[in-house]
């Protein structure tokens, strides 16, 4: 079995500050969700083209939005039959209108 890639310094560095950055940009993009500057709708729309967004968890997600937390959360998922690790790129069109549906 094949260990990690071998990398340069510089390339270790530039992969770290990478993965740093997606996980700002995931918080930023929870705490909007939180506060409500931003809604499901818009971030599906966003993740279509953000492979960031794209690579978040739709767990992680419904547990930001206000009102929902990690059971109710847990509950509508597994009511729509969503997996609990799936992400939003891998959500299907069903789904999607599904889980807007549920919210709406």
């Amino acid at each position: 079995m094949a260990g990690p890639p071998q990398l340069t310094p510089e390339q270790r560095s530039q992969a770290l500050e990478m993965a740093a950055e997606a996980r700002r940009a995931r918080a930023e993009v929870k705490e909007l969700l939180k506060s409500g500057a931003m809604t499901l709708v818009e971030l599906l729309e966003s993740a279509e083209t953000d492979k960031t967004l794209a690579g978040m968890k739709v767990k992680a997600v419904l547990s930001s939005l206000p009102g929902l937390g990690k059971v109710k959360s847990a509950r509508l998922m597994e009511d729509l039959g969503i997996s609990e690790n799936r992400r939003i790129r891998g959500l299907g069109s069903k789904q999607r209108e599904a889980l807007l549906a549920a919210l709406s």
